[in-house]
């Protein structure tokens, strides 16, 4: 009967690890596997390099560039504003997704466009390029 007492692992499941530097009767004493002087003989050497492997890893691209901890805005013309917006409207994020101007409340939002803003809306916490910024000075909050 197969209980956890009796129960063993295969045959070659389980393999010793190999013991370096422990004297000349364990098969790997003296220079312990690396053979005598030269850079892979010495500590801190890659195996990969001693492999042949150098050329294969300075073939793999590097990621170069930086990539911003800043969430990037979302973007909304004032073409949309004109068309969704009746006056006295607030525009702020949540308004704007609720129109499906906008993926999310969460990121950040920013108006542009050189139009003409036609509709006087009010807008709360969202920042607003220089032409649209003149239109309405006195309507950001």
């Amino acid at each position: 009967m197969l209980s956890l007492d009796n129960i063993k692992k295969s045959k070659g499941a389980k393999k010793n690890r190999k013991r370096i530097g422990r004297g000349n009767a364990s098969g790997t004493g003296t220079y312990s596997g690396k053979g005598q002087k030269g850079q892979a003989s010495r500590s801190g050497v890659s195996n990969l390099k001693r492999m042949g492997m150098k050329k294969q890893l300075l073939q793999i691209p590097k990621v170069r560039g930086f990539k911003s901890h800043r969430p990037k805005n979302q973007v909304v013309s004032v073409k949309a504003i004109n068309n969704n917006f009746k006056d006295g409207e607030v525009v702020n994020v949540q308004t704007l997704f609720d129109k499906n101007l906008v993926s999310k409340t969460t990121l950040p939002v920013k108006i542009l466009g050189k139009e003409k803003l036609t509709v006087k809306v009010e807008f709360e916490r969202v920042s607003l390029n220089a032409t649209i910024r003149e239109q309405v000075k006195d309507q950001i909050k």
